[in-house]
């Protein structure tokens, strides 16, 4: 059973961040699913990408919420120097769930900060969202996960804890199916807490050659990593 946990790439795999070619590398390598992030355009679309900034992967100072969605639909992102040479752009919602369910490879939604300034955006798309099986919404924003629930309860939440987060609250967030932690928290205490609590945990940051993949606690739901070829090397 250990050795079937799923493994979620972050982001997808070894291709610019948050692209179709990144969840198609990661899917050929074995993946299970695919972790992307959600933010908010200007005109209140949802787009695939991490920062709320466009400087690191485009080289332009100016915040996603400042841009339309056609806007970012052309700009080129990827490293710098190589974005004049490649085609890579930035995906909306609605583009990687399509590839998603042609596919059939759950994804781990993260809901980030800048879908807090119009929560309407995600209701809308959640009353009629369809996810392959398996997949489930996370965030570190609460708020966000309570209304994923109220809207769908089909779907799985899961909480991305800080250092500030209070374990001894996990029981009484009925909101809340899952826990996404750093592997720093790999440890006994906040297995118990989850287990006391029903709810599973996934741990990011896996790099591929930590000793607990073998034979991991029996709270542990999956694996968030960057690396999924080389966590597959476990199974």
């Amino acid at each position: 059973m250990y050795n079937k946990l799923p493994i979620f790439a972050h982001r997808g795999a070894y291709e610019v961040e948050n692209t179709i070619s990144a969840f198609e590398v990661a899917r050929k390598l074995g993946a299970d699913g695919i972790e992307i992030d959600l933010q908010l355009t200007l005109d209140h679309e949802l787009i695939v990408f991490h920062d709320t900034n466009l400087s690191r992967l485009a080289g332009i100072n100016k915040q996603v919420t400042d841009c339309l969605l056609q806007e970012l639909s052309e700009v080129r992102i990827g490293k710098r120097f190589w974005r004049k040479f490649t085609n890579q752009r930035i995906p909306s919602f609605k583009q990687a769930v399509e590839w998603a369910n042609a596919h059939e490879v759950p994804l781990n939604v993260e809901l980030k900060e800048t879908i807090l300034t119009n929560t309407e955006s995600i209701i809308d798309i959640l009353q009629k969202l369809k996810l392959p099986k398996g997949s489930h919404f996370s965030s570190f924003h609460d708020e966000l996960l309570k209304i994923v629930k109220m809207q769908r309860p089909d779907f799985e939440t899961a909480i991305i804890v800080t250092r500030k987060f209070d374990w001894t609250q996990l029981n009484k967030m009925s909101h809340i199916d899952a826990v996404h932690a750093h592997k720093r928290y790999y440890k006994q205490m906040y297995f118990d807490y989850c287990f006391k609590a029903k709810k599973g945990l996934r741990f990011y940051s896996i790099n591929g050659d930590e000793s607990f993949l073998s034979s991991p606690d029996r709270s542990v739901v999956g694996w968030i990593t960057d690396y999924p070829d080389k966590v597959l090397k476990h199974r």
